[in-house]
Order: structure tokens, then C-alpha cells, then sequence
């Protein structure tokens, strides 16, 4: 990264814009991940929210913008979200130079994080408010100078005060024109430069044209439009339009908040200690591995770290799931996200930005807030055409009352172009699928695949693995059974030696047990270790650096060679080149909830399964003290995958729960999967969920909460569709004015997110 400023000399001018501080390579990982090793492209993958996109048009607008720019390798863009993710080669370009793209097709993109970010939406807010202040006072006043005309017989208005009424409700009109409007006719402007159709631009024709025809109305009262001005139906739509924007931003913020939510988390800055053992404040990005913090209490820790003195508790929710703020003492280890809410302490830091838990945690959210599901593509690829639809069929509907009445025929135009924009058709999915994946994010499930949310739905089977999902993700070491002239407590070490390199539960049960009894790592010496999926580790490992090595094997009886031992526990087995060594029993503690969960299961009519690696009769003893019929032991990774194959050919819809370590192949091939359990990887899973606390009751809460978002996505679907197929004949027939339009226009895309913002609400009241 050194090499940076040089290649900046190397490119074309950037635009000169507010973001050519972002061209400092040290403010990239703030709202970026790194390239990969070994990448000679420098690819980086940026994080950006998006300002001023309320539809599918407009995504598909700023990815083409983005997309245009050299350097730029991709770009997906979220409406639903605001949010885009854009790849780009930092030897061949610059933030500077894709943010300006942005700006140029009228978008303003914004780091995630930014602390600026909150103040300018408050400040748009405000903004928007004014729009429609503005509107709705002009629109009263319209609407009290349009009422004599209605109810006013022949010769109870002289001609005068008529045209004096008319001449007051066009200036009325002109503040609603000139401000409240702008964002319309900016956005339709925008879209006609760049040869695109957006959704603004129906709207934008159908205000124009009402107000040409009202003004010649005025100017001209016995022209070729008529004397109908229809200044009372402009203000109103516009207000109405304004009300359903405003409230829709509201609801759509509130119900995807959880992202920024969990963003926003780490802190700006923090006290580091000089080299004088002075604490100063400095900038989070600037930290390094290996610098002593001060952190006060109801700060955020920036990093994963240690605690070198004082003791404390800490607010893990959004990282972990745990509800309870739980103790953290000196020499325990703490995680960037996490809140301080005991005492002030001083930390080492030992992991730092996307080496971070936390770090993987906002990965995965910001990775699903991007996606489109399904449904979501279906009714983005319609959008477009839609549009172009509507305006032939504003055209057409105009051409047919034209003879009839050029200014009727106008208005007859201006209700089809409005009643008939897709907004809700393009909201209906994202808004309700983002409203869920907020939802489950609080309850601690991270929806990695928005796409899952509809394959849960759907399910009717669920398969559990056993090890760290059923039973609790670390269980205990409970016998040692070794040969003549091995110590039970040299065969601990020796394996514990080799088990510190897997992540694997029964590894993790062997390096507790050694670490409980010793203040030192096992003396051994692990060379050329390789993990085999479901049986076991084999390795070279010698005393000392000259001693002799010995060939090990650690797993399964199968990979060991030995018979397994006469009980139904969880067994660990290590041989060497003379055969067998030792032999552990492990004891694995069922989760409290593991019952309730299987029987709520079954209560939604889920059919449950169990399947495990582990010995038939270990896992019968744990099915059956789960509650769970049908169970298969001994079962290798390709065996588990040949089972839930067998299972979906016969027609059935399966979510597989597992512990995300050895079960990659069957969470991959489900139609939906969780990974369970603290120590999963979670950039590397393969599963459609995380769950990040210790609760199997979340499983079937997530089936239900995905049951509910497919009903609401369908919901809004149906109404989308429902609400045009009546409307747009209405419309054409001449029976629907322009007001009544954008009353309907307005009021159906406010509606599709009110019945997902339901969803974000059912969600908080559980969890309150």
C-alpha cells in the first residue's frame, strides 16, 4: 500500500469534489475490506450507502453509473437498503473518481459509517418535511379559492371574481411548482439526460402537464384547454405524494435500521497510551495490534482485546446474542461492538478491523442488505418495461379523449401516468424482507442470504447435526482410557497438542481439559497436521526441536484403527506407528432449550431429524432425550449429504442446523441452513443463517418469522398487481381524477411498507 500516492500521479485528474480525501488509502478500510493476498489488481470491495434513491430505477441508474467508470469491477446496488457494494481496483482508480460518477448521475454516495451521515439525513429530513408543509398549506388555500366554483349557480360569481380565485390559486400553485416539486422534476430531468426511465418521470409529466393546462386555462380561459384549471387536484396529489414519500423514508429506516444500528457501533476515537504513559485521544482507524487502551465505561471496545487491568462487564447483544451484560475480568478477552458498561479498564489489542468478530458480523449483514431476492429481481426486471407501458398507454388514452375534449383528454393522461408507477410493485419484496432480516438481526440470527428468508418459508423438514448444535458447542472430557506404560495425563497432552490446531468441538473439549490443569501449551512440536472432514487430524509431532517424530492420528475409531470403547458417549481415540494410545469419553450436556425447540418444531408441523458423525447409540441417547424420532449415527460428511439428497428427492423442504465446521456440503445443498454456535467462521460459512447466541428456540423462531415475511411479500405483491389491474381501466375510462390518483399512487406504496414495517414490530415486541 505504500505504492499508493505513485499510482496516483498515474491516473487522470479526479473531479475536484469533497470526496478526494477518501483517495488517502488509510481512510479505505473504514468503509472497505482489503484486497485479498496475492491479488496484483489491489481489488476492493466498498461499502456505501446511497442518498436520494427511492426505487428500482434508480438502482439500476447508479450501478450503470458506477459500472462506467474504468477500474470499477462491479457494483450491486439495493433500493430497499439504499445501499450499494462496489469492487474496484485501486491500481487503476480512485474513491474520488466512482463517487463523482455518482454525484454526476445526480447520487450521493456516502461511506458506511460516516459520521456525517446521520446530521445530513436529518438535515434531508427536515427538508422533506418542508416540501410538504408547504404543500399542504398551499394545497388548503387552493382547495378554499377552488370551492366557490363548485357550488357556485349561474350569475352568483361575476366574471371578475371568478378570474381573480383562478389568478389566486396559480400563485398559490407556483410555491408547490417551484419547491415542493423539485425533487421530481430533478429526478425526471436526471433520468431523460442519462436516456433513462425512471419513476419519477410519469409523475413529473403528470404535474407538468396539469399545470400547463391550468395555466392556459388561466391566461387563455376560452383556448384550446379549456377553463378547468385542476390547481386544487395538482397541490392535493403533490401533498399526497409528499405524505406517502415522507412516512415511507420513515418506516423503510426504521425497519432496516438494524445495520446501521450495528455500524454505527464502534466508536470514533479512543485513549491510547504514548510513549510517555500518557493516554491521548486519537482516531480508531490509527490503532495497531499490540497498543494499550483506556476505555471508560459506556464506551464502545474498538477491537478484540485483552484486559491488562480492572475488571468489568460487557454488553455483547449485538454480537453475540446474549441479552445479559456478562462479567469481564482482568485477563479476559473482550469484542470490537461490544458495550462497556461496568468500570473503566485498560486493554491490549489483538485483532483489529476486519479481523474482528465484529468486523465478520457487518460483513455478513451488509453482504445480505445488498441482495435481491428472488421475488425482489422478478418485479425489478418488470419495472422498467412497466414504465415504458405506462407512458404509451398515458399517450394512447390521451389520443382517445382528444376529440372529445383536449383539456379532459390531457387530464385523462395525467391520472394514467400517475396511478399506474410500480413503486409499490419494486417495494414489496426488499421492504419486507429487509424489515425481517432487522428483525431477526436483534434476536441474534444474521441472515447471510436474503434469498433464504423465501426457501425457510417454504421448509417442512429440519435436520440438526449434534456436536455443538444439539448439545452444548464445547462438550467435557469425562474418562481417559490409555495403554500400559502411557499416563493418562501425557496422552491429554500429546493430543491436546494436536487439537489446538482444529477448531472442531471434541478439539476444543481436549485443549480445555489440558488447559484447566496447566498455565502452559502442551511440549510438543506439530508439524504437517491436515484435517480430515468428519474423521479426524493426522500429524508428525516431536518433543523437541532435534527429538524424534512420531506419526499421530487423533479422531474417529475408523481413522485410528481401534474398536470403539463399550459406552454410548462421544469418543476421541489417538494412535501412533505401534497403534493404539488412548482413548477419551467426552460428555456432551444436552442445551437447556434443545426440547422446547424440537416440540415447537413439530407444533408448526416440521418434521425433525437428527443426524451425527457420532456413534449410533450416542446419538439415539441424545435424540432421544431431545425428543426427536428419527436419528442417524455414524454418519460421515458425504453420508449426511446422501441423507438429506434422499430426503428432498422425495419431495421434501429442508433446513439443515449445523455447527458450520464439518457440515459445509449439507448446509451448502439445503434449501436453507443455519450455522449454529460462537466458534463458526463467519466469513467462511456456508449456511443462509448465523446464530450467534447459545438459544435453539431461534430456530423455530426464524421458520416462523420467514412464514410471516413470505405471507406479507405476497401480501404486498398481490395488492401491488390488484391495485393497477382496477386503477389503470378507471383511469383510461376518465372516472379517476388526477388527485384521487396520486391519492391511490401514494396510499399503495405506503401501505406495502406499512404491512412490513409489521414485521420489524412483531419482531421488537418478542424481543422486548
Amino acid at each position: 500500500m505504500e505504492a499508493a500516492p505513485s499510482l496516483a500521479l498515474a491516473l487522470p485528474a479526479a473531479p475536484q469534489s469533497a470526496w478526494s480525501l477518501l483517495d488517502d488509502p488509510v481512510e479505505w478500510p473504514s468503509f472497505g475490506l482489503a484486497p485479498r493476498v496475492g491479488d496484483t489488481a489491489q481489488r476492493w470491495e466498498s461499502q456505501v450507502a446511497v442518498d436520494g434513491m427511492h426505487c428500482a430505477a434508480c438502482a439500476f441508474t447508479v450501478e450503470a453509473a458506477l459500472m462506467r467508470v474504468p477500474g470499477v469491477v462491479s457494483a450491486e446496488v439495493n433500493a430497499g437498503s439504499r445501499r450499494a457494494r462496489v469492487v474496484w481496483s485501486a491500481t487503476t482508480v480512485r474513491p474520488s473518481r466512482w463517487f463523482a460518477a455518482a454525484e454526476d448521475a445526480g447520487y450521493r454516495l456516502v461511506p458506511v459509517g460516516d459520521i456525517q451521515a446521520g446530521p445530513r439525513r436529518q438535515r434531508e429530513s427536515r427538508l422533506a418535511l418542508w416540501r410538504w408543509l408547504v404543500a399542504g398549506l398551499c394545497m388548503m388555500q387552493v382547495m378554499m379559492y377552488a370551492y366557490p366554483a363548485y357550488i357556485a349557480r349561474p350569475g352568483d360569481m361575476t366574471p371578475d371574481a371568478a378570474q381573480l380565485l383562478r389568478w389566486a390559486s396559480w400563485v398559490l400553485t407556483l410555491p408547490v411548482m417551484l419547491f415542493s416539486c423539485g425533487p421530481f422534476f430533478r429526478s425526471a430531468l436526471r433520468d431523460l439526460r442519462l436516456g433513462s426511465i425512471g419513476m419519477d418521470l410519469p409523475v413529473a409529466l403528470g404535474i407538468a402537464i396539469t399545470f400547463i393546462v391550468g395555466t392556459a386555462a388561466t391566461f387563455d380561459p376560452d383556448g384550446l384547454l379549456g377553463r378547468e384549471q385542476y390547481f386544487d387536484s395538482l397541490t392535493m396529489f403533490v401533498f399526497f405524494l409528499l405524505t406517502g414519500r415522507w412516512l415511507e423514508a420513515r418506516l423503510r429506516d426504521r425497519t432496516a435500521g438494524a445495520l446501521d444500528a450495528l455500524v454505527n457501533r464502534l466508536p470514533d476515537s479512543v485513549l491510547r497510551r504514548n510513549g510517555d504513559g500518557v493516554f491521548e485521544r486519537v482516531p480508531v482507524r490509527r490503532l495497531a495490534v499490540g497498543d494499550i487502551l483506556r476505555i471508560l465505561p459506556g464506551e464502545a471496545f474498538p477491537a478484540d482485546a485483552s484486559v491488562i487491568a480492572g475488571d468489568t462487564s460487557a454488553d455483547e447483544a449485538l454480537i453475540t446474542g446474549e441479552s445479559r451484560p456478562v462479567p469481564r475480568p482482568c485477563g479476559a478477552r473482550v469484542l470490537a461492538g461490544s458495550q462497556n458498561v461496568g468500570a473503566m479498564v485498560d486493554l491490549r489489542v489483538e485483532a483489529l478491523g476486519a479481523d474482528t468478530r465484529f468486523a465478520q458480523i457487518v460483513a455478513l449483514m451488509e453482504s445480505a442488505s445488498l441482495q435481491k431476492p428472488r421475488l425482489a429481481r422478478l418485479a425489478d426486471r418488470a419495472a422498467r418495461p412497466f414504465l415504458l407501458t405506462v407512458l404509451i398507454a398515458a399517450v394512447g388514452a390521451g389520443a382517445w379523449w382528444w376529440h372529445v375534449d383536449p383539456g379532459r383528454a390531457l387530464m385523462v393522461a395525467v391520472s394514467v401516468l400517475i396511478v399506474t408507477c410500480p413503486c409499490a410493485l419494486s417495494l414489496a419484496t426488499p421492504a419486507a424482507m429487509l424489515a425481517s432480516a432487522g428483525t431477526l438481526a436483534r434476536s441474534g440470527v444474521l441472515v447471510r442470504n436474503l434469498q433464504g428468508l423465501e426457501a425457510l418459508a417454504m421448509v417442512d423438514t429440519v435436520v440438526f447435526d449434534k456436536t455443538g448444535t444439539l448439545t452444548r458447542d464445547t462438550p467435557r472430557l469425562d474418562r481417559v482410557y490409555s495403554r500400559s506404560g502411557v499416563r493418562p495425563g501425557d496422552a491429554v497432552e500429546l493430543a491436546a497438542a494436536l487439537a489446538a490446531q482444529s477448531l472442531h468441538p471434541a478439539s476444543r473439549a481436549l485443549v480445555r481439559a489440558w488447559n484447566a490443569q496447566h498455565r502452559v501449551p502442551p511440549a510438543w512440536i506439530v508439524q504437517q497436521l491436515s484435517e480430515r472432514a468428519g474423521e479426524g487430524l493426522s500429524a508428525s509431532a516431536r518433543r523437541s526441536a532435534g527429538g524424534p517424530a512420531r506419526a499421530l492420528l487423533l479422531g474417529s475409531a475408523a481413522l485410528c484403527g481401534v474398536p470403539p470403547l463399550p459406552v454410548q458417549a462421544a469418543q476421541v481415540h489417538l494412535a501412533d506407528d505401534e497403534g493404539w494410545v488412548a482413548s477419551f469419553v467426552l460428555a456432551e450436556d444436552l442445551r437447556e432449550d434443545a426440547e422446547a425447540a424440537v416440540s415447537a418444531l413439530g407444533m408448526e408441523g416440521q418434521t425433525v431429524w437428527l443426524l451425527s458423525g457420532d456413534r449410533g447409540a450416542a446419538v439415539m441417547e441424545v435424540a432421544q432425550r431431545a425428543g426427536i424420532t428419527l436419528a442417524v449415527g455414524d454418519c460421515a460428511p458425504e453420508d449426511k449429504l446422501r441423507v438429506l439428497k434422499d430426503l428432498q428427492g422425495g419431495g421434501r423442504k429442508v433446513a439443515m442446523v449445523g455447527d458450520g465446521l464439518n457440515d459445509g456440503p449439507v448446509l451448502a445443498h439445503a434449501h436453507a441452513s443455519f450455522a449454529f454456535g460462537r466458534a463458526v467462521p463467519l466469513a467462511q460459512a456456508n449456511a443462509d443463517f448465523v446464530v450467534l447466541g447459545e438459544s435453539l428456540q431461534l430456530i423455530p423462531s426464524a421458520v416462523a418469522q420467514a412464514q410471516r415475511t413470505l405471507r406479507v411479500v405476497r401480501q404486498n405483491l398481490a395488492w401491488a398487481a390488484g391495485y393497477n389491474a382496477v386503477c389503470v381501466p378507471l383511469a383510461i375510462a376518465g372516472w379517476l381524477p388526477p388527485w384521487l390518483a396520486g391519492l391511490g399512487m401514494a396510499a399503495s406504496s405506503l401501505l406495502v411498507v406499512l404491512n412490513a414495517a409489521r414485521l420489524a414490530g412483531q419482531g421488537k415486541r418478542k424481543g422486548d
